[in-house]
């Protein structure tokens, strides 16, 4: 059980410290909270409604979610389902590719706000579970060579979670693969990728769409709500040159390719800064586990945009972690063993989905070769 629910104290204890809201660290949380395993969430951010760009579920995400019994309540909250995949040269379209029968979408597009409001709001009930929201870890607690908790700072008061595993589910960024000491490669991918998102057009079917413009991709993600989300390549570092000049011969280029979008294009893309930009890397840490902590989604393995898969890897993560866990028969059964266990079936699908976006990204032009 969790026990220092009184503030004032800023002194707690717990099963399992998750750090990080995101969809990986909450959906863990609200898995072994339903099971009786005490967990503190930690989020650094004030909540939950900041901006996402990997939004997208597949076949893995929609499976897991499923198997939670999840799915159908996010569906009410809110998400689209992607007809097809479209390859478009020239404003029209040369190539599609219709979803399996059996699955029924190409992709699923879920804001990340519905995803993780349902999974706090699950999580609640629970008197194992606890959300510490503006609360940033600033030190992980040892004691005779083992990992026994963190040290954080919320609304400027410092406080202590002691707990028997930590997770550290805190992004590419993450504090607690720095706190540990994890070392972790980049990998660079020879691009950068500029966002932006737009109104849809009032006919716009849920597409994704792919153009070659300047032989870099352009792909353009339809989002629930009547949106569309552009992602477009641009070589690795040329951005501040690009920013120096006028961006209306950018713009031209995206009309020119889906026509259909002029009107709206022209009313949201008015200058660079309508455009976010991602330094674009995949990563992969030296280990996940470390002396009774473990870190799973980006913090252990950044994914490149490329198939949309970050999301899903790092829920895949989070459930195979609690599959384990609950195998174990208890929380002070998980061994380091388990935990390594963990990290070697999870690493080793990791590794070849990365190696798999290297080369759709290498071969992406060969779609718009005629055949």
């Amino acid at each position: 059980m969790i026990t220092g629910d009184n503030m004032e104290a800023y002194d707690f204890k717990t099963d399992v410290c998750i750090v990080g809201a995101g969809p990986a660290g909450a959906l863990l949380a609200y898995l072994l909270s339903s099971h009786n395993i005490s967990v503190i969430l930690v989020e650094r951010n004030e909540n939950i409604n900041k901006e996402f760009r990997g939004e997208h579920l597949n076949e893995t995400g929609e499976a897991i979610l499923r198997r939670y019994e999840l799915f159908d309540e996010l569906e009410e909250i809110g998400l689209l389902r992607m007809d097809r995949v479209e390859y478009w040269n020239h404003g029209e379209v040369f190539k599609r590719i219709m979803p399996d029968e059996h699955v029924n979408h190409c992709g699923i597009h879920v804001p990340q706000k519905h995803l993780l409001g349902l999974l706090l709001k699950k999580s609640e009930p629970f008197s194992d579970f606890k959300l510490l929201l503006n609360t940033k870890v600033v030190e992980l607690l040892e004691e005779e060579g083992q990992y026994q908790g963190v040290k954080a700072i919320k609304d400027g008061q410092e406080l202590t979670i002691k707990s028997s595993l930590i997770v550290g589910a805190d992004g590419r960024f993450s504090t607690i693969r720095k706190l540990a000491g994890i070392p972790f490669e980049k990998v660079k991918h020879g691009y950068d990728l500029l966002w932006a998102r737009i109104p849809a057009p009032t006919d716009w079917e849920p597409t994704v769409r792919m153009a070659l413009v300047n032989d870099d991709q352009l792909a353009l993600f339809t989002q629930q709500g009547g949106y569309i989300q552009i992602g477009w390549n641009i070589q690795e570092g040329s951005y501040p040159a690009l920013r120096k000049q006028s961006i209306t011969p950018f713009v031209s280029q995206l009309i020119d390719a889906f026509p259909q979008l002029e009107e709206t294009v022209h009313a949201s893309i008015q200058s660079w800064d309508d455009f976010v930009l991602l330094q674009v890397q995949s990563s992969k840490s030296e280990t996940w586990v470390k002396n009774n902590l473990v870190i799973i989604g980006d913090a252990a393995h950044t994914m490149s945009p490329t198939g949309a898969i970050g999301i899903n890897s790092a829920m895949k993560d989070a459930d195979v972690l609690f599959q384990i866990m609950m195998d174990a028969g208890s929380i002070n059964q998980v061994s380091s063993l388990d935990l390594q266990v963990f990290e070697q079936i999870r690493r080793n699908e990791v590794d070849t989905q990365q190696k798999e976006q290297l080369k759709k990204e290498a071969s992406f032009g060969k779609q718009f070769i005629p055949v």
